[in-house]
């Protein structure tokens, strides 16, 4: 069994397996990342008992913060998977076709496609290492450890502060693209598309990524516009 499972993830469709189920584990987590920061427009309070929870779910079971540290465990072991594969499926594919497609309209979307997550998973990878660095380890926030969550989440997205929030959306709307790409290309490595279903696939994969970029994007916005504080 040790030496089956490297085999099956050689194989294209292992890879393509591995970066089906991870990305559907990326989702899920931004789904419920989003649902967490909406709680902002419920008030200070609601905001920071939100945040206290995540650090203490299963106490007194098990020590403070083993959960948490259990999801993110998860979620560094699934991003790394997640690029490794494509990287791998990226090469594999250059080196399968050496010769550039004929169709102008299949290439052009193809190019569009490679480049947004390609250099979208980029500008993603540093905007994940700029979130860590902000309100996990409160490096480069302003209100720095002694403030609330509440308090970072609004000095983060000053109004004073506009660049960061126009860095925030881009790198969301970027999250918005990779994802409408991800999951649609999910549903073609699962076996769930056919002609019957394409259309409506396809309009699951928009609206779970126009969501996914609005939730996110209207937090920020909303304190740098003053409608939170």
């Amino acid at each position: 069994m040790a030496i089956a499972i490297p085999a099956i993830y050689r194989s294209t469709v292992g890879k393509k397996a591995v970066m089906a189920v991870t990305g559907g584990i990326l989702v899920l987590y931004l789904i419920a990342h989003m649902v967490g920061n909406l709680k902002i427009f419920f008030g200070a309070e609601d905001f920071n008992h939100y945040a206290h929870w995540l650090r203490t779910i299963g106490e007194p079971a098990v020590p403070r913060r083993t959960v948490l540290t259990l999801i993110e465990v998860v979620l560094g072991v699934s991003v790394v998977l997640h690029m490794w594969s494509a990287v791998s499926l990226g090469k594999r594919a250059a080196h399968a076709r050496p010769v550039k497609y004929r169709s102008k309209k299949k290439s052009h979307a193809q190019g569009y496609a490679v480049h947004t997550m390609r250099y979208g998973g980029v500008i993603i990878a540093v905007y994940v290492v700029w979130h860590l660095l902000d309100l996990t380890f409160f490096v480069v926030n302003p209100k720095g450890s002694d403030a609330t969550p509440y308090e970072r989440m609004v000095a983060d997205f000053d109004p004073s502060r506009w660049y960061i929030t126009v860095w925030y959306v881009l790198a969301i709307v970027l999250v918005g693209l990779h994802l409408h790409h991800g999951i649609w290309s999910a549903f073609q490595t699962l076996g769930l598309r056919t002609p019957r279903r394409e259309r409506g696939l396809r309009g699951l994969a928009a609206t779970v990524a126009g969501l996914v970029t609005l939730g996110f994007a209207a937090v920020p916005l909303s304190i740098t516009f003053g409608w939170v504080s």
